[in-house]
């Protein structure tokens, strides 16, 4: 790890990575990020990675989720407030049904990449470099607009600056009191169309609320109910954006990727031998590592010697990213390779990316069906096998889209192009994002049932 640089990457194969036309203001730009201040700090990585670590150990669980892909035409107060409300409703829905803390993770404060499938989208004729997110070019379908532009870099760290100090107001300010929450989620119930599947879940947080009072607790003066931490994270995807964001706690002389508490390594950017997997090895964040089905269980095994040679718990997550229809067939092979090597990993489920579909009408969407079949079988694999069912990865936004079909709303593909605002990939609405973390808790109450059988079984 001494001979690791943060500009190392460069002598590897890179892919994904735009091809900007002016390396002079590339190198500006990278210039002027490396005397900006971090956006986050070590002493913040290090908590994140000591609770993860708790999650490793079936003692937590992580609840990472937000936008596909930020944008800046979309950044505003109300929409991260949104989001981060809807991810504070789920984690206390997860809470009660996991009986354990639940680490708050948001993809927030820096997703604005997204990798490609084609360099090139062709409309009317016209061939043009694709959109690569707003940190590197622009949605227009123009020459100039799909031009890579290092300058948006720039932007893209201030907008991200801003939403970190929106996020640590609301998370210590009083928004994220419990009370509050559970009163939100109490109106969410009241409101759905198929509230008997939630009622027992805001029961037990009723039940759990009048315990502490009737023992002379109250919440509203505790610290540790009106306030929450959360964590931001994104794909390590731009590497000219991370590499000047790196840097070195003058303490342990670690070094930290300084973009966002966590990283992770792309599911088309994942061979250990190319510039992605190079970058992630010489920092000290929490990582993930996205695992699909093209994915062979033996890259899994290197990335991980790779990326935590010391096997340290908290540091590798394992976003798993199958689909409904293969992850029975696929996962349980690998958690058992995993398992007989030992391996230190947070468990994490993703079951938007692999569920994606094309509608007649050529709109992308994910049917909320496809994601709850894949979400319980992710868990009743972990329950099998033995393993801890750690996390769940959603795309997901407080706003009021119309982007994934099903739910108990019931959208339809014709309901779609109302509100259908992804710059990218389709997220979950607030009421679907809610309605599946109250779908999600009979999972946990069954894994915690699974895990307390074989511990019993263990003292036997």
């Amino acid at each position: 790890m001494e001979q690791w640089k943060p500009d190392g990457w460069r002598a590897k194969k890179a892919r994904q990575i735009p091809d900007y036309p002016d390396a002079a203001a590339l190198k500006r730009a990278g210039e002027a990020l490396a005397s900006y201040p971090p956006l986050v700090f070590s002493g913040e990585i290090r908590r994140l990675r000591e609770q993860l670590a708790e999650v490793a150990a079936g003692r937590a669980f992580l609840l990472q989720g937000g936008d596909c892909a930020e944008s800046f035409a979309e950044f505003s107060a109300g929409n991260i407030r949104g989001t981060f409300r809807v991810l504070l409703q789920m984690a206390v829905v997860l809470t009660s049904a996991a009986a354990c803390p639940v680490v708050k993770v948001g993809r927030l404060a820096g997703q604005f990449a997204k990798p490609r499938s084609s360099e090139f989208e062709h409309q009317g004729g016209v061939k043009l470099p694709c959109y690569r997110g707003d940190i590197i070019n622009s949605i227009k379908f123009d020459a100039a607009s799909r031009t890579p532009d290092p300058e948006r870099m720039l932007r893209a760290y201030f907008q991200a600056s801003a939403t970190l100090n929106h996020l640590r107001a609301l998370s210590s300010g009083g928004f994220a009191s419990l009370q509050d929450v559970h009163g939100w989620n109490r109106d969410f119930v009241s409101k759905s169309p198929a509230p008997e599947r939630h009622l027992d879940v805001a029961d037990w947080i009723d039940d759990g609320i009048a315990f502490m009072e009737a023992c002379g607790i109250d919440p509203a003066g505790m610290a540790e109910i009106q306030g929450v931490d959360f964590y931001t994270s994104h794909e390590a995807l731009l590497l000219p954006y991370e590499e000047p964001l790196t840097r070195r706690d003058p303490g342990s002389g670690d070094w930290y990727g300084c973009s966002a508490h966590m990283l992770w390594l792309g599911y088309r950017t994942g061979d250990p031998d190319q510039a992605h997997a190079e970058y992630l090895r010489g920092i000290a964040n929490p990582i993930g590592i996205k695992i699909g089905p093209e994915t062979a269980p033996e890259k899994t095994l290197a990335l991980i010697n790779m990326l935590n040679p010391e096997n340290q718990p908290g540091k590798l997550t394992l976003v798993c990213r199958y689909g409904a229809e293969n992850v029975g067939n696929m996962l349980p092979g690998l958690v058992r390779k995993v398992a007989r090597a030992g391996a230190s990993v947070v468990w994490s489920c993703d079951p938007m990316h692999g569920n994606t579909i094309r509608t007649a009408a050529g709109l992308k969407t994910r049917p909320f069906d496809k994601i709850l079949a894949e979400v319980r079988r992710f868990f009743d694999i972990h329950h099998a096998e033995g393993t801890y069912a750690g996390g769940i990865h959603l795309e997901l936004t407080g706003l009021d889209v119309t982007e994934c079909t099903g739910g108990a709303i019931a959208l339809s593909e014709e309901n779609l192009k109302s509100r259908y605002h992804t710059y990218c990939d389709p997220r979950l609405n607030a009421d679907q994002a809610l309605e599946l973390a109250f779908l999600i808790a009979e999972g946990l109450v069954a894994e915690r049932a699974g895990l307390e059988e074989n511990r019993t079984a263990s003292v036997k």
